[in-house]
């Protein structure tokens, strides 16, 4: 495994598979400030849920994107990109390290690549198409994608919000949005990407479930229902959070929270399968076991990388 290059160093992995806290460490070790890569931990409130850096990890490290809006905001990848950019930057201006950490994929890939050079939204075409995906289903659409174009169909990764636009897109143009091109991305990056064998992340991903709900996961559902509709289709973002329609449903009555965890474990499972494809697919990632992935991080950040600005 060769060390890390004059690069932005980034962490990855699927979830549950413990990225947070080899991240925290390094941080510790070598006084770095984590640049967050997750479409979640970006809204205040969601904290339990979203497995945030809690209060006391927090003060010990700098973290950088996290709390960054409402959840009634619609926070996207181009937002991302534009304010990871610029706190890389700013940390970078201060002498120190960033690492960026985070299992979206999705925000990572634009990292890396540049963002998609899409016309703007038609919001008549994307009225048009949000009412076909309440009529006909999100598998629905994906269907007729894949069968214009199976790669962008899987670059989805079943995100509702997503599929509309690229959906309006292709209807405007005939073209769905990875023909469009991308953006000159601002840094370069060297990706670190590891993971665990099936069954030991399942059991990770079991025993986390079980900590949020004891932690109260069902009143902070209960939360974020009390501030956006989680009847409103297409979903708003902030509703597409792993788990949270289960919690909901637990707080409710209409699951229990054994069944509620069942659940959230299995849709844990399949996204982290989707993620792994995505690291080794878009993100071109070798996927490491902790230890190798802890040793090439180690060993990058004590040959002392320059990370020149962009």
């Amino acid at each position: 495994m060769p060390p890390l290059t004059s690069q932005i160093p980034v962490l990855t992995a699927p979830t549950a598979a413990g990225k947070s806290a080899l991240a925290l460490q390094l941080a510790q070790d070598f006084d770095l400030e984590i640049i967050s890569a997750d479409a979640f931990t970006v809204y205040r409130g969601l904290d339990i849920g979203t497995a945030k850096p809690t209060p006391a990890e927090r003060a010990a490290v700098p973290h950088h994107l996290l709390d960054m809006a409402d959840v009634t905001d619609s926070y996207d990848v181009a937002r991302y990109v534009r304010e990871a950019e610029a706190a890389i930057a700013e940390v970078l201006e201060r002498g120190r390290v960033p690492l960026v950490v985070g299992g979206t994929t999705f925000y990572l890939f634009a990292l890396l690549r540049g963002l998609p050079l899409t016309p703007p939204a038609d919001l008549g075409v994307r009225a048009a198409v949000e009412a076909e995906l309440a009529e006909r289903g999100l598998d629905a659409l994906l269907a007729d994608m894949a069968a214009h174009d199976p790669t962008e169909a899987a670059r989805m990764e079943r995100n509702p919000r997503r599929t509309v636009r690229a959906t309006e897109v292709y209807r405007r143009t005939g073209q769905y949005p990875g023909a469009f091109g991308h953006s000159t991305p601002r840094f370069g990056y060297a990706v670190t990407a590891f993971t665990r064998p099936g069954p030991e992340l399942e059991a990770r991903m079991e025993r986390r479930v079980g900590s949020m709900f004891a932690a109260g996961w069902a009143a902070e559902a209960a939360w974020l229902a009390s501030q956006l509709d989680p009847a409103t289709l297409p979903r708003p973002t902030a509703w597409q959070a792993l788990g949270y329609r289960e919690a909901w449903a637990v707080h409710t009555a209409e699951l229990s929270e054994t069944e509620a965890a069942a659940r959230v474990v299995l849709a844990s499972r399949q996204y982290a399968k989707r993620q792994l494809t995505a690291m080794r697919s878009q993100l071109g990632a070798q996927l490491l076991t902790p230890p190798q992935a802890g040793q090439r991080l180690r060993d990058g950040f004590g040959a002392g990388p320059v990370l020149a600005q962009g």
